[in-house]
């Protein structure tokens, strides 16, 4: 039986000076669906981060922002997986993507961190890379033609023509969450690839 997504985690980092950066992308993705749920979220300190409850067509779904910097993002993933014995499987991670140009996004499962910081550290604490991710493109700076460097690049705003690209990429994840919850990842993943684009 195929496993349904219980938990969506975005990953970012806490506090007003990174909301509007691009390393935020995950963040910006789940407050929407806690929108869409008519849901908010609420500050739990036990599972080091913000968590948000609700249903969608009937199927329970929890939503997680930690409140740890990116790098310590294992820390309030397998804090929630533990107390709601959640195997990775039922789990999506929503990050930001260099490897994608702005207004594409993937759905994958398992694979390596490929340097993303928050991700290594969640490999750290499940016990095999099963879970999903859904990866948002942001762009690189080099393929962006910015002189930036990747460190800076992730914690600046994306430009206006890239913000309305990654918006337009969010609101195709958040049409194929009933696929996610009903476990339909080949439909979902088909749904949203078609719409990636140049």
């Amino acid at each position: 039986m195929t496993e349904s997504i219980r938990l969506i985690v975005g990953l970012g980092n806490p506090g007003p000076d990174y909301e509007q950066t691009r390393h935020n992308a995950g963040f910006w993705l789940v407050d929407q669906l806690a929108a869409d749920l008519n849901t908010a979220f609420t500050l739990d300190k036990g599972f080091h981060g913000f968590v948000a409850k609700g249903t969608l067509q009937g199927r329970p779904l929890l939503l997680l922002k930690p409140t740890t910097f990116m790098n310590r993002s294992g820390q309030a993933v397998g804090a929630v997986m533990h107390f709601y014995k959640l195997a990775p499987e039922q789990v999506l991670v929503v990050h930001d993507e260099l490897d994608l140009m702005p207004g594409h996004v993937k759905l994958k499962q398992g694979g390596g961190h490929a340097g993303h910081n928050g991700l290594r550290d969640i490999l750290t604490v499940l016990p095999n890379p099963k879970f999903w991710r859904l990866r948002v493109g942001i762009g690189h700076p080099r393929t962006l033609g910015l002189a930036q460097q990747v460190a800076a690049f992730v914690l600046s705003a994306p430009r206006r023509d890239e913000l309305e690209r990654i918006d337009a990429a969010l609101e195709r994840c958040r049409a194929i969450m009933p696929q996610l919850l009903a476990g339909d990842f080949p439909r979902a993943t088909a749904q949203l690839h078609e719409g990636n684009r140049d």
